[in-house]
């Protein structure tokens, strides 16, 4: 059961791109001589939790958790490497980070809510 790696680009659907890295963490395990059942009792799942995780369909949790056993956990640092600031990147950045995404919303006359002078009871 060899597989051919196929390169994850964005012409890729997302369930596509999750059952190319269970495949590719099936192809470590055949790599590493460990079978299905030792590899999902390593990893305190059940074998039939493991082959869904080889197609893609398993949860992250699971997939570290193999990466570990594995021996290749450092490879999920390629993944979304940390990105490093000089300290005076950080300094000039101290009051521009985000600390949350906001939807944006456009605000019309219709919008802006002002209660009729009848309704005011004050």
């Amino acid at each position: 059961m060899t597989h051919k790696n196929q390169a994850i680009s964005y012409a890729l659907s997302d369930s596509a791109i999750a059952h190319e890295l269970g495949q590719r963490l099936e192809q470590l395990r055949l790599e590493k001589n460990i079978d299905q059942q030792t590899l999902a009792d390593e990893l305190g799942i059940t074998r039939k939790t493991y082959r869904a995780l080889a197609h893609g369909e398993g949860k992250m949790v699971n997939f570290i958790k193999a990466m570990r056993v594995l021996g290749e956990l450092e490879q999920l640092d390629k993944l979304l490497p940390a990105t490093t600031f000089s300290p005076i990147e950080l300094l000039k950045l101290q009051g521009k980070q985000r600390q949350r995404a906001r939807t944006t919303t456009k605000t019309s006359s219709k919008h802006t809510h002002s209660p009729p002078e009848e309704d005011l009871d004050w």
